[in-house]
């Protein structure tokens, strides 16, 4: 496979790492994905790190969580939470406009926890459809991550239909 040339190609490759390190539970792969004030040129024995290229991320059902420590603990909860989560990417789009660029895609997820007591297997599978938005900077090692939002799709079924005949 050859190396992407594009900034869209680049971006894709950085959103994709993204799911990637988070689906094998890599921490150390997904904190390196996540922009740093060191990406922005900022010295950090100056400056807050906090008031720096701040990042964001909300996960479905979450607050914001601001700052590059408090989104990294949460990745750091789900993974030591989570025995199985894969992700099916679609409706994937990339945006880039300069040193910034937008991914906008659904998530499918698919994801099991622990399994019942004595049981060697995952526990029950569960799916679940998100939107999200993810956000890069261009640093000089490349593409990182600078917010991702998340958002549950909710089902939709035939009663969330208007009945438009008159009775």
């Amino acid at each position: 496979m050859s190396a992407p040339h594009t900034d869209v190609e680049q971006v894709e490759a950085a959103n994709t790492a993204f799911y990637e390190a988070l689906e094998r539970g890599d921490f150390e792969e997904l904190a390196s994905l996540w922009l740093t004030p060191a990406d922005l040129g900022v010295d950090e024995t100056y400056h807050d790190p906090a008031d720096s290229g701040v990042v964001s991320c909300v996960h479905p059902g979450w607050p914001v969580l601001t700052g590059r420590g408090e989104v990294l603990r949460s990745y750091a909860l789900i993974m030591a939470n989570t025995d199985y989560i894969q992700f099916f990417l679609t409706d994937v789009h990339v945006s880039v406009t300069g040193d910034t660029a937008l991914v906008t895609c659904t998530e499918n997820i698919l994801s099991g926890g622990p399994a019942p007591k004595g049981d060697e297997e995952l526990g029950p599978l569960v799916g679940q459809l998100v939107v999200a938005t993810n956000v890069f900077r261009r640093t000089p090692a490349g593409w990182k991550l600078w917010s991702h939002h998340a958002s549950p799709v909710l089902a939709e079924n035939d009663e969330d239909e208007q009945d438009d005949t008159p009775e």
